[in-house]
């Protein structure tokens, strides 16, 4: 009897890799020259509105497990890592290492409409452009998220990580725990 299937390990390199990354930094190039207005309006209706910087930085997980900074349109008060604890009790991911609510005090108006649209994560373009982040792949996260984890970390570091990714797009809303989000990450990771 002949095999009628034949399914190899899912690999990424050579050609397809560099297709990949010539295509992410070439559309987030393009991406930042024609929505650079859209950009500038943001930028400024986040200082008019609140105090501090326009733009938030963090520092991320990327691959082969170096970190990066991240950069997002500031959506929360300035302060809003100080007083996490204060909001620990409407996290809906059961006092794990995310922290998502579904009405954070610590959001601001402004901040409140741009995660709405996702236009909090236009400046992940420049961390696109720089070559620290893919457009799709999983979510960067927090060193500290990780930390517990080392295979996960492992696991999760093959790859570029993307400003958008299979968790986002499928789970946007939906109030899963941390184990979903890791376990989309890896999917996206084997099946790239």
């Amino acid at each position: 009897i002949l095999p009628m299937l034949h399914i190899d390990a899912p690999e990424f390199g050579g050609v397809a890799r560099v297709v990949k990354t010539v295509f992410d930094r070439s559309a987030a190039m393009i991406g930042l020259i024609l929505i650079s207005p859209v950009m500038l309006a943001i930028a400024i209706a986040v200082r008019v509105t609140s105090p501090g910087a326009a733009v938030f930085r963090q520092e991320r997980v990327g691959k082969g497990g170096s970190t990066f900074t991240m950069y997002k349109f500031r959506s929360m008060r300035e302060d809003a890592e100080q007083v996490l604890e204060d909001v620990a009790e409407k996290n809906k991911h059961d006092g794990g290492p995310m922290f998502k609510a579904t009405e954070d005090p610590r959001v601001t108006r402004v901040g409140s409409f741009i995660r709405r649209f996702s236009l909090d994560e236009l400046p992940q373009l420049w961390n696109v452009l720089r070559g620290d982040m893919s457009l799709v792949g999983p979510r960067p996260l927090i060193p500290f998220m990780l930390k517990p984890y080392p295979e996960l970390r492992a696991a999760r570091c093959v790859v570029r990580p993307g400003i958008t990714g299979l968790w986002q797009i499928s789970k946007r809303d939906d109030n899963t725990n941390a184990l979903s989000m890791a376990k989309e990450d890896l999917e996206y990771v084997a099946n790239r």
